[in-house]
């Protein structure tokens, strides 16, 4: 393989061809890196020594190291004005553009760290929470602070504030948990609108009239219910006698779908199937309005870091 050394004069340079064999490549520096994606952005050396504050015979020089620890020609120099890359040199582009690319990203972290930016955040979030303002508050989170991972659990009544406390997450927003503990420090976060819906051909979605407690307790309720200790026994909007118990949220939409039971679900979660007529909403007759409450909940001995503070907050403000 040729490698060549030019004289600082660019765009036309006289290059000399120099003999040089590598029998195993050599791993490239991070400036090396940088000096050949500089030349392929500014389209010559002598662009590319104005754009890194370099001399053009430093910026020869580095090329001519590279391309013999790669043991390729990355630049066609024969019969062109300006370096123009070879299929090996278009070849190696975009891994350099990686690297180029991971780099920026450990830089990023590091000034993130050092400034006191978490290196993850981790939430957990109760089921019923409505998924397209999840969604936007996390797009949101990953623009703001793009070197931040994160770590996102599911979970359902108590089973997000004992994920909480366990000290598994940051922070979480809870449904509604009447829960007395001095290691906790709620907030609000708004609430969702529970519907009763069935299938449009279970024996409650055929009635016209308003369906007291005692017709709905008759039929099969499918209810939502948790691994947690912390809300083992208690029931929210339960009417029936005969229920069937399900710690997911998408099994009960599943079989109410099916028609194997009526039940409680988050409108928002549900406002498709009530438009395409897969779920009828059901006149059951409540003493109030099924309201299900959110809350923010952090350990108070360990309060959030920056990034997971701005989203706690970001999701308390979607819900309202």
């Amino acid at each position: 393989m040729g490698t060549w050394l030019c004289s600082e004069n660019w765009d036309n340079i006289d290059c000399s061809i120099q003999e040089s064999r590598t029998l195993e490549p050599r791993a490239p520096t991070l400036d090396q890196v940088t000096v050949f994606l500089a030349i392929v952005e500014t389209g010559s050396f002598t662009a590319a020594a104005r754009k890194l504050g370099r001399a053009v015979s430093v910026i020869s020089y580095a090329i001519a190291n590279l391309e013999g620890q790669l043991g390729v020609s990355l630049f066609a120099r024969a019969g062109t004005a300006r370096p123009k890359l070879t299929d090996a040199g278009r070849a190696i582009l975009s891994d350099s553009r990686a690297l180029s690319i991971a780099l920026d990203g450990l830089l990023a972290k590091a000034r993130g760290l050092t400034s006191g930016l978490e290196a993850e955040v981790s939430l957990v979030v109760d089921v019923m929470w409505p998924a397209k303002k999840l969604v936007r508050a996390l797009d949101d989170f990953r623009k703001k602070f793009p070197t931040i991972a994160l770590r996102l659990r599911v979970e359902t009544l108590g089973a997000v504030t004992q994920t909480v406390l366990e000290g598994q997450a940051a922070f979480g927003i809870s449904g509604p948990l009447e829960l007395a503990n001095d290691l906790l420090t709620r907030g609000p976060a708004g609430s969702v609108k529970l519907l009763p819906v069935a299938a449009p051909d279970h024996p409650l979605a055929l009635i016209q009239e308003p369906i007291t407690a005692a017709m709905a307790r008759d039929h099969i309720q499918l209810v939502l219910t948790d691994r947690s200790k912390l809300t083992e026994g208690r029931d929210f909007g339960v009417l029936s006698v005969r229920s069937w118990r399900l710690a997911d949220l998408g099994a009960k939409h599943a079989l109410l779908l099916a028609g194997l039971g009526w039940g409680n679900m988050p409108k928002p979660m549900i406002n498709e199937d009530l438009k395409r007529g897969r779920l009828v909403a059901l006149k059951v007759e409540t003493p109030v309005e099924l309201i299900y409450p959110f809350h923010t909940v952090y350990r108070s001995d360990t309060p959030p870091g920056p990034g997971a503070s701005w989203l706690m907050e970001r999701l308390a403000l979607a819900s309202a």
